[in-house]
């Protein structure tokens, strides 16, 4: 059964994106937001919008009782979470269930077992996936933290369990940092999830970041959608994602994504999901890092190299939809690069700039994407992620990409505020960027030179 009403518990693009799905498949939507968000695109859009709360995520944005009031308030059959927020909150899926409201995205059991990262690898080690070294789950003390990082030798690095978006991570070099890097790294899991639930892994100097999509419905068909490179981070958040990713061969591309298929069909997986895998091109092995059981910020790319709509699919998938089959045939179409764009100031520790967007011209053309919430006029308020647009190219090879992305990103104007696109265009026309050699401590040692009046 398709859904007549679905609220989208979320804001900015994202929200706007799973607008743009539903509309095509011909659902009304409802838009919730905060104080600040008002005037946000978002909210606009949708067919209905309801405030739940302050600026402040905690009583807006990440309270379930507010959502779920607006949902019943607005007599939606559904709940589309986006990613961040609740989009991996075990409860807020099980509260859905309980309220007869579909939770677009899979079951709580499975949100725990794979969205908990120490319980995903203890899943993974039972399925024989091959997971980085490291503890065998939670880690109770920071004692007993650096008795497992003796034991895999330095460095190494702590995971919060509930974590994601880089928060509650820490690298440890040596034994004496140990302590408060465990005690650090558990202060920012309770912030950022309400979980002090930290995980110690072996850290990888110089290794790659690629990951798998995956789709899955309700029939028990899964499909693999093929690979992301996201190597180019910034403290563990990804800044520029391509796909396919050219640092793995066929044959790897093929492991990868047949594991990934077979990790969803054991764990019951419904909807869209994405296996985070760490690949040591030295050794030309990959290792299983986590699931993110959402729809994911870098997406967009997938869907340019495969001709198929996720976030629609994502809802289909839910309402029964049986996948088409010329799914188990894919194979890559050119090449995509997406650029994030943030309201930061790279020259200045890319400190946060929110504030009004004075004068806005975004760029167009074949293969050009571009997803986003902002326009001239819009005040970016400071109370959440610096993300303001997605830029996504398409073109036949990765170099007519790059070539792309760099002309792109000189016709994009955003005045009246600071944001990453100089950034974004130097590491474009870095050369180890460019050659593909590269890893996800490139941004370690890469340099951004400021240029005036850029």
């Amino acid at each position: 059964m398709i859904y007549k009403k679905i609220l989208i518990a979320n804001r900015g693009e994202i929200a706007l994106r799973i607008i743009r799905a539903c509309k095509e498949l011909d659902i009304d939507t409802v838009a919730v937001y905060s104080d600040v968000d008002k005037l946000s695109l978002h909210a606009k859009f949708a067919d209905e919008a309801i405030c739940i709360g302050p600026a402040d995520s905690s009583k807006s944005y990440l309270s379930i009782p507010a959502i779920i009031s607006a949902a019943e308030l607005t007599n939606a059959d559904a709940i589309h979470p986006g990613y961040g927020f609740l989009s991996e909150n075990a409860d807020f899926s099980t509260v859905c269930k309980d309220n007869k409201l579909t939770f677009i995205g899979p079951d709580s059991e499975i949100i725990s077992t794979m969205g908990d990262k120490a319980t995903a690898r203890d899943t993974m080690r039972k399925l024989n996936v091959p997971i980085i070294p490291g503890s065998l789950g939670i880690v109770k003390s920071a004692s007993e933290g650096l008795d497992i990082a003796h034991e895999l030798g330095f460095p190494v690095i702590i995971k919060a369990s509930s974590g994601g978006g880089g928060r509650g991570m820490r690298i440890v070099n040596n034994p004496d940092d140990f302590k408060n890097a465990f005690e650090t790294a558990q202060s920012e899991a309770k912030i950022s999830f309400n979980d002090t639930n930290v995980y110690v892994e072996k850290y990888f100097i110089s290794p790659k970041h690629i990951e798998i999509q995956i789709v899955s419905d309700t029939h028990g068909n899964v499909y693999s959608l093929l690979d992301r490179e996201c190597s180019v981070q910034r403290r563990h958040q990804k800044v520029l994602e391509e796909a396919p990713s050219s640092s793995i061969d066929n044959e790897t591309r093929k492991k990868m994504s047949d594991i990934s298929v077979m990790i969803a069909k054991e764990v019951g997986y419904i909807g869209v999901g994405t296996i985070e895998y760490l690949f040591d091109s030295e050794s030309n092995k990959f290792y299983f890092m986590e699931m993110n059981t959402r729809v994911q910020v870098e997406h967009p790319v997938t869907e340019m190299i495969t001709n198929f709509d996720i976030v629609k699919n994502q809802i289909l998938c839910h309402a029964g939809l049986v996948l088409p089959e010329w799914l188990s045939n894919l194979k890559p179409r050119g090449h995509s690069i997406e650029c994030r764009i943030n309201a930061e100031n790279p020259a200045k520790n890319f400190m946060p700039s929110p504030g009004e967007i004075t004068s806005l011209h975004m760029p167009g053309g074949n293969g050009v994407r571009v997803d986003t919430h902002i326009y001239a006029g819009y005040k970016i308020p400071s109370n959440y992620d610096s993300m303001i647009a997605k830029i996504i190219v398409h073109a036949s090879s990765r170099s007519e990409a790059i070539h792309k992305m760099l002309s792109v990103l000189d016709e994009s104007v955003i005045e009246g505020i600071n944001t990453t696109i100089p950034f974004q265009k130097q590491i474009l026309a870095d050369s180890a960027f460019i050659s593909g050699n590269y890893s996800t401590n490139f941004l370690n040692t890469f340099k951004y030179k400021e240029i005036e009046n850029e």
